[in-house]
């Protein structure tokens, strides 16, 4: 058992606009997935793993350039899975990496990657685990420019098309999971 929040102030600065984003939208997240682990008892989902990875999945946000909630790093957004993961490999967090690097729109594929030209090292973008999978799921029902507010179903899916058909049909299959 590990405390999320003592490796998030390990590299965010408590008090500041992107603390409070990055753990608030961790809270989202974990709640939701929370929940639904909890109605799905026949899945054998780890909550305690769920909470910790729920909280630490963005941890690469910082590293990033996205001025809307508060990140001022140099590598584009789409790469904060894939940095997050290699920040808690080095924290020794193996199995909290994987969400971490696999989380991303309703995953990546190497197809993906290329048509999109994502600067990523080949690998497996796609979540794997049920965990995996419940948070990269709980994860799109929340924005971190909209703290606390949940889309709608429907909301989400537009989202998930305007990635491709593909991003949707993803989607759609956790939902079928997790409904």
């Amino acid at each position: 058992m590990i405390d999320p929040l003592r490796i998030i102030s390990k590299y965010y600065s408590e008090g500041t606009e992107l603390y409070r984003i990055l753990t608030e939208h961790g809270r989202d997240v974990a709640t939701l997935a929370l929940e639904i682990a909890e109605r799905h008892p026949e899945l054998k989902i780890d909550t305690r793993f769920v909470y910790e990875a729920a909280l630490l999945h963005d941890i690469g946000i910082y590293m990033t350039d996205a001025e809307g909630i508060a990140c001022y790093g140099e590598e584009p957004y789409i790469r904060h899975g894939y940095l997050g993961a290699e920040l808690l490999r080095r924290e020794g967090l193996l199995r909290h990496a994987l969400v971490a690097e696999r989380h991303t729109g309703s995953g990546l594929t190497p197809e993906d990657i290329q048509a999109r030209g994502i600067d990523l090292p080949e690998g497996e973008y796609m979540p794997q685990s049920i965990e995996e999978k419940l948070i990269c799921y709980a994860d799109k029902f929340y924005s971190k420019t909209k703290l606390g507010q949940r889309k709608s179903l429907e909301k989400v899916r537009s989202s998930m098309q305007r990635h491709g058909a593909e991003s949707l049909v993803r989607f759609d299959a956790l939902h079928e999971l997790f409904a």
